[in-house]
């Protein structure tokens, strides 16, 4: 009697330490789960890949998220890669003109993708920006000991060769983009500009889409370069000027003098000003003692001379 209550207290003991144990281990591995998941979402936010991939990434690395992160990078590149080359016939006629205005300096891109979808995505977005800013720094580069008016236009294949900073090309951030969005995509076109301190650079971008507040994104572009207009006033009147170059599409400057010859006048000058359907482009400039020397309009989508040929 006195050996069977002996071992029933044993055995309750025996149970409680058990489930105390138990209690303890569910307690640690809530923790644990709590952790890998605060990763899983740091991780998943910070690359934007989907939730799979990210679990795959910091499993592989033992919740090692740098290494994770730099790994996930390499493998969406490797697949965009691959995408591009599936991808390569199918047409990217949508996308984004970035257009960037700095101290006496500008770039005005086109960067095409598939779908108007994709051209709204963060990811996309921060792509054209890249673009923006390599080709800007490539033009600075390029033009540092040059003084006046210069002016640099660059195809597609030569902006792919650009680089981001200190870090990989162009090519490789579309791939990377392809990787991550699954559309074909492709860099352009770009023009560059820079003036001397006498001139300024007029910009506008038609229904601009990015949060962006130094790259403007839209469908439509324009840079012009002008001397004179009021003091304090040549940022509005750049902006004007712009607002006709997208509206009314001008093929090329004209002189001060010449006459309309219609509503199908396609030089720049003498075409009715979108502003003031009473004056002509160069009547209004008169009016604001300011003169234009160059402009450049991108409408994405649009076929350029090298392709009609």
């Amino acid at each position: 009697m006195f050996l069977s209550f002996i071992f029933r207290a044993v055995t309750r003991d025996a149970a409680k330490v058990s489930l105390l144990q138990h209690g303890q281990s569910l307690h640690t591995g809530a923790q644990l789960m709590a952790a890998e998941k605060a990763l899983l979402m740091k991780l998943r936010k910070s690359t934007g890949y989907t939730f799979m991939n990210c679990k795959k990434a910091l499993e592989r690395f033992d919740n090692d998220i740098a290494q994770a992160e730099t790994w996930l990078h390499e493998q969406a590149q490797k697949e965009g890669w691959n995408k591009a080359n599936k991808l390569e016939g199918r047409k990217a006629k949508e996308g984004l003109i970035g257009l960037f205005v700095g101290d006496k300096a500008a770039v005005m891109v086109e960067v095409n993708c598939e779908t108007d979808f994709v051209a709204r995505n963060e990811k996309f977005q921060h792509l054209v920006k890249d673009v923006a800013l390599a080709t800007l720094a490539h033009h600075q580069n390029k033009t540092q000991s040059q003084a006046g008016y210069v002016k640099n236009v660059l195809a597609g294949d030569e902006l792919s060769k650009l680089k981001v900073g200190e870090g990989s090309s162009l090519a490789d951030q579309v791939a990377l983009a392809i990787g991550r969005l699954g559309e074909n995509m492709s860099v352009k076109r770009a023009v560059a500009v820079g003036v001397p301190a006498e001139w300024h650079i007029g910009s506008y971008v038609h229904g601009d889409v990015s949060g962006q507040t130094d790259v403007a994104m839209g469908r439509y572009g324009a840079l012009v370069v002008f001397h004179g207009g009021n003091e304090g006033e040549q940022k509005t009147l750049g902006r004007k000027l712009g607002q006709h170059i997208v509206g009314e599409a001008p093929l090329s400057l004209g002189n001060m003098d010449d006459l309309p010859c219609g509503e199908s006048e396609t030089r720049l000058l003498p075409q009715t000003f979108l502003g003031d359907p009473s004056r002509t482009v160069a009547q209004f400039l008169r009016g604001q003692q300011a003169r234009v020397l160059d402009f450049v309009r991108f409408q994405c989508g649009e076929t350029t001379g090298e392709e009609a040929e």
